[in-house]
């Protein structure tokens, strides 16, 4: 299976969930190690005062060629995987990514190994799992 992995730079469970999808055969986007190169994407890339910017220079960051080019890599990612597993906690653009996965009618998986406020609109995903073994089984079924 082809999995598009969409989650968060602080998640501490990632790391495991990459390295048991590829234990089981599964080829993985991992965003943090971008098939470009590098050590994925940060913000601080471009500048290192980006988490102060103003919304203006928010949007000019977005065409600086950095973002574009990591942009372009986890749109070809979206579109050449199969399945995407949202590990969460994530932000924005995990959960981004995971709608997009959904609203093109590409399987979608939320992992969910901390319990926190339930969401209704996980309903658009196909399953949710709360450990590995039943991401593990969610795949498979």
């Amino acid at each position: 299976m082809k999995i598009y992995l969409a989650s968060s730079w602080r998640n501490s469970y990632y790391p495991e969930v990459v390295k048991r999808l590829r234990e089981e055969g599964h080829e993985v986007y991992d965003f943090r190690n971008p098939p470009h190169g590098g050590a994925g994407f940060h913000w601080t890339d471009i500048d290192p005062n980006a988490p102060t910017w103003t919304f203006d220079q928010y949007a000019e960051g977005l065409h600086h060629p950095l973002a574009e080019r990591q942009f372009a890599a986890d749109m070809e990612a979206l579109k050449w995987a199969d399945t995407c597993v949202i590990v969460l906690p994530c932000g924005r653009s995990a959960h981004t990514e995971a709608g997009w996965m959904a609203g093109t009618g590409k399987r979608v998986i939320a992992y969910i190994p901390e319990m926190g406020e339930p969401e209704l609109m996980y309903k658009l995903f196909d399953h949710v799992a709360g450990t590995i073994p039943e991401l593990l089984a969610a795949l498979q079924g």
